[in-house]
């Protein structure tokens, strides 16, 4: 059924579309577009689709490599190799406003989502993190939204029956009314069972894949691509819906298409649904697609052309059969109860073809759609409060007088808090697989039939990006490195998500800019390069924009699966060291933040140290000398230490602590400066680590001895904090689950 509507420059504008952007529309298809073509352009234009606020920075980021398999841009996944014929598909992918209105289903589809941008790859997905940020939890609002965004996480992961391995979770008041719903899946693949998503091979069959269509999720890209107004929050109408029993079915039918070798391409109907994947997969090949929407299942009666198009119903894919293979692809399909239509076929002329029972209602270049859409230019500005924010006096900072009070404050804080309350409701775990999961600095998840592991870590402080984006978001390279080098991997690539308010706002611009800046020098120096990523603009409410959070998932690998590290000390007697500078540096603390309600300082990173940390760790790992390994990061050396006190409940193990130095006790103990690592080993393999530390100029101190049935820590030889390991774990352990009483 088509629709008669007047197109103009009013219609295009309530479409989200610019008067400049409409005339440029009509140039390029050589006339007015009708009502369906100009939703389509809607949608793949909007910032969701297109990135054209940001594409253009992305030119800054290394995304070459010899480990790199499907780099940035080629494929909705990138893919690093492993050896041995494998490689590891990983990608981060935000669903933020949709998880401000409906966060069960949100966070459900957004989980959804990128498992499907990893097994259309021919990957098998093996693991899921997620990357969250809600507001206070005193508010009882942000209470529903987290408790709503982990259920439906949970509800996902644990249907489709993938194994939630860990995340990074914050609790800022900058998030209030928009929180942050990031998903990172990686999965394992052999490489010769790549399949991109293109659309070769005239007159190949184009089939639709999975479940029937419906009006959830029309405009779903347009609705990402702005701000959440008082309105807008109360909208569930752009939520998709998802059904993970189907996903994980749609999974199994189609790694086993593509293992059995039946597909040509294949591409996730995600953001702008069936309109996307197929403008996208017949770009990539330089090819043309001509699709039937009346042969598209249908759950809804009446449906559009243009509803058809742009629905994001959930657990639906697109195939380019191998032409005489449809047959045994759709007796697999079949065994797996998925529902699979011809649709269409390919062509050879480039364009994008929808008819309706025939009669065409949509033509338009593929080209046209996706790399022929604007880039902008914005405008940037440095804002006018940065100076000051970072201008941190430390004589209005009153040191306090019980630290141990103080630490339990930290221990106490979400942000820093054990996040088991949330994650024990995660059960998919499979034991021969997951060797770390939730709660050490890295997950590690074993890669079947070989000696190998693979680390990874999702990794983002939004405080230091405020204060400072170039370095807060090099900052966050490093921590995700850090981690995945405490586990004892080599880091081997990122995937970013980037989560910034509105770009037409210059200072909010500016500091995307800054992060990007900073993100692409951190990875040049570690040679992580960027294979995959996604930007979520607009991530504004009444109140202002959210801290400018880029999201860092990296993996490593672990050439022996039996090296790995965790963060908790393990043996009595074992010496512990810090490896890196224990300089005193408060900026963005969450110390500051909690105790002083100060978000201020410059905070800053030396990059070329970090890599020497890492090698030297890496090297201490590989002769055998650590027991364990845990990165100083939220709450500083004091929540370090605290945290490989008790991370293992069953076996907790005090340790006694003495520091020297700095002219205040409140810096040494809480202060968030980068590179530095907290390890513990056999007092027998001291002069060994010592040794290594040297050789690559790395800072080492002999902090004190793991033991005892409490935490001490003295500072010039006169203890500051004594707190009992049974304290510490209720406090730590505890804090999320009695706010959510």
């Amino acid at each position: 059924m088509t629709v008669a509507v007047k197109v103009d420059i009013n219609l295009a504008k309530e479409m989200g579309l610019t008067e400049e952007e409409f005339n440029e529309i009509k140039k390029l298809m050589g006339r007015d577009p009708n009502f369906t073509e100009l939703g389509v352009f809607s949608a793949m234009w909007s910032e969701h689709c297109s990135y054209k606020n940001s594409r253009k920075q992305f030119a800054k980021f290394p995304t070459k490599g010899k480990q790199v398999l499907v780099g940035a841009g080629e494929e909705n996944s990138g893919i690093v190799d492993i050896g041995d014929g494998q490689g590891v598909a990983f990608k981060i992918e935000s669903h933020n406003h949709p998880s401000a209105v409906e966060p069960f289903e949100a966070s459900a589809t957004g989980i959804g989502g990128c498992l499907r941008d990893i097994f259309t790859t021919g990957a098998r997905p093996v693991a899921v993190l997620g990357a969250l940020r809600f507001g206070s939890l005193d508010n009882d609002k942000v209470k529903w939204l987290f408790k709503e965004v982990i259920r439906g996480l949970a509800h996902y992961a644990n249907t489709a029956e993938v194994d939630a391995v860990g995340g990074d979770t914050y609790f800022d008041e900058s998030y209030e009314g928009n929180p942050l719903v990031n998903a990172f899946v990686a999965g394992i693949v052999n490489n010769k069972d790549i399949v991109r998503g293109i659309a070769e091979g005239k007159d190949n069959p184009v089939y639709y894949i999975g479940g029937d269509t419906g009006r959830d999720g029309v405009g779903g890209a347009s609705f990402a691509s702005k701000e959440i107004t008082e309105d807008s929050a109360e909208d569930t109408s752009t939520v998709a819906i998802g059904d993970a029993e189907l996903g994980k079915r749609l999974r199994e039918a189609c790694i086993e298409l593509i293992e059995k070798g039946l597909v040509v391409g294949m591409q996730d109907m995600g953001a702008a649904g069936l309109t996307c994947s197929s403008c996208e997969t017949a770009t990539r090949s330089g090819t043309g697609i001509e699709i039937d929407v009346a042969l598209v299942p249908q759950r809804e009666e009446g449906m559009t052309p243009y509803e058809i198009l742009l629905s994001e119903s959930q657990e639906r894919m697109l195939a380019i059969l191998k032409d005489g293979k449809e047959d045994e692809a759709l007796t697999i399909l079949k065994k797996w109860k998925i529902n699979a239509v011809k649709i269409g076929k390919v062509t050879d002329d480039k364009i994008m073809r929808v008819k309706e029972n025939g009669t065409v209602v949509a033509e338009v270049p593929a080209e046209a759609l996706t790399t022929k859409a604007p880039l902008c230019d914005r405008e940037s500005e440095e804002p006018a409060w940065l100076k000051d924010a970072q201008n941190l006096d430390l004589t209005s900072v009153k040191e306090p007088d019980d630290l141990s009070k103080t630490l339990l404050q930290l221990l106490d804080s979400p942000t820093i808090a054990s996040k088991e309350s949330a994650y024990k409701n995660f059960t998919a775990i499979d034991k021969d697989v997951v060797m770390v999961g939730a709660g050490s600095d890295a997950a590690v998840i074993k890669v079947k039939g070989t000696k190998k592991a693979i680390a990874m870590s999702v990794d983002c402080n939004g405080r230091f990006c405020y204060l400072n984006p170039y370095h807060g978001a090099m900052m966050n390279v490093a921590e995700a490195a850090r981690n995945i080098v405490c586990s004892g991997g080599r880091p081997l690539a990122i995937t970013d998500g980037l989560n910034f308010g509105s770009p037409m706002k210059p200072e909010n611009y500016w500091q995307f800019e800054k992060c990007i800046d900073g993100l692409s020098d951190a990875c040049k120096e570690l040679d992580t390069p960027v294979i995959s990523g996604n930007v979520s603009f607009y991530n504004e409410n009444p109140k202002g924009a959210i801290d400018p959070s880029p999201m860092v998932g990296m993996v490593g690998l672990i050439e022996d699966a039996d090296k790995h590290l965790t963060q908790g000390f393990k043996n009595e007697g074992d010496a512990i060291v810090l490896l890196g500078e224990n300089r005193g540096d408060l900026s963005g603390s969450e110390y500051l933040y909690l105790v002083h309600k100060q978000k201020k300082g410059n905070p800053q990173i030396d990059m070329k140290k970090e890599k020497q940390l890492h090698q030297a760790i890496l090297s201490a790992i590989d002769s055998g000398l650590l027991n364990s390994a845990h990165d100083c990061s939220e709450g500083g050396l004091a929540v370090a230490i605290a945290e490989s006190c008790v991370t293992d409940s069953a076996r907790m193990l005090g340790a006694e602590i003495g520091l020297t130095g700095g002219a205040r006790k409140d810096e040494l103990l809480f202060g968030e400066a980068p590179s530095r690592v907290v390890v513990s080993l056999g007092k027998d393999n001291l002069s060994a680590l010592e040794e290594i530390a040297k050789k690559h100029s790395v800072p080492y101190q002999v902090l004190g001895n793991v033991g005892g049935e409490k935490l001490t820590i003295k500072t010039d030889a006169k203890p500051v904090v004594e707190l009992a390991l049974n304290e510490i774990s209720d406090t730590w352990r505890n804090a999320i689950s009695r706010r959510l009483k």
